[in-house]
């Protein structure tokens, strides 16, 4: 009985004590780990929540750049970290794609890990040289049908969510193009520019500046609804390919364990951050749509992701380099 006794008191200081710091949290400074370099849109959006979070807490985050693997240096090094609430991770696209890419990963991305919001879906363009006469999706189809393999599309990568992009445009339109893979955007929007490759599966971001310029030709956008940063170009899905979404999204999550009452507080803080008009104004420009679902749905989002872009990587061949 004294054993009985001795136990339930010791559980119930526990939960006692998780409940206090639960309300005390955070009592020090948070490090929210992104598994990319500086000045990127990771970077950007997780620095502007992380000064929001400040603001309302006082207790300062800080924002600690771990690129490589394909983010996997980021997202094993928070896998493996104490469930307290005090390291934090920002998932995205790579997360959805590396499991079937990269077979051999350090950690589950499902048990590991809890997600807390997506803060926001950036979704991709397709463009292509001035010189190609086609003036959108639906006619580059159909010159891509009637000279199979003739044209190039270039991507960031090998693996990369534009690379793949294109593979389910391929898949879904049932035409041929020859992939040329670049290390980074910049390289391939110079060649694009220049016409030494045909079309390009892109970034909003880093695209929209050389259509506005008119030295690219926008032909769609890869999000469901219309982009105003985009102008008037027309969904993949307006022109024929029902249902077809890609592109990039970021979010927050914690490593598993971590308890519920310290999850719901930073969901709550979180979502109430990306509502700033600073930050709005800021992703606006890349097309951002903004989220702040639940942890649940967050959660049904990443195995929908993994689901579809592993279905891509396998139908690509997709190799890591």
């Amino acid at each position: 009985m004294n054993f009985r006794l001795s136990t339930f008191a010791f559980l119930l200081c526990c939960a006692l004590a998780g409940a206090v710091g639960a309300q005390q949290y955070p009592a020090k400074p948070i490090r929210y780990i992104v598994g990319y370099t500086p000045a990127g849109t990771a970077d950007m959006l997780a620095r502007a929540v992380g000064q929001k979070l400040y603001e309302a807490w006082g207790q300062q985050v800080i924002v600690e750049n771990r690129p490589g693997g394909g983010t996997n240096i980021a997202t094993e090094m928070v896998a493996k970290s104490p469930p307290d609430g005090y390291t934090l991770f920002m998932p995205t696209v790579a997360n959805a794609i590396n499991p079937t890419l990269l077979p051999k990963l350090g950690h589950d991305p499902l048990r590991d890990f809890i997600y807390i919001t997506n803060f926001a879906k950036v979704p991709g363009i397709v463009v292509c040289h001035p010189s190609i006469p086609v003036r959108n999706a639906k006619e580059l189809i159909v010159l891509a049908k009637a000279k199979p393999d003739a044209l190039r599309h270039g991507s960031t990568g090998i693996g990369s969510p534009h690379h793949l992009a294109a593979e389910i445009f391929k898949s879904m339109s049932g035409v041929k193009m020859i992939h040329v893979p670049y290390k980074g955007a910049t390289p391939a929007l110079t060649d694009v520019v220049a016409g030494h490759i045909e079309i390009y599966f892109g970034a909003m971001v880093s695209t929209i500046p050389h259509v506005k310029s008119g030295r690219l030709r926008a032909l769609g956008v890869t999000s469901l609804k219309r982009v105003a940063a985009a102008g008037d170009t027309a969904t993949l899905d307006e022109q024929g390919l029902k249902g077809f979404e890609t592109g990039s999204w970021f979010g927050m999550a914690a490593p598993a364990g971590t308890p519920r009452d310290i999850i719901m507080k930073l969901h709550a803080e979180s979502t109430k951050a990306i509502q700033a008009p600073d930050i709005r104004d800021r992703m606006s420009a890349e097309g951002a749509e903004f989220v702040g679902d639940t942890p649940e749905q967050f959660t049904a989002f990443i195995k929908s992701e993994i689901a579809k872009w592993g279905k891509a990587v396998k139908a690509s061949g997709a190799k890591p380099e």
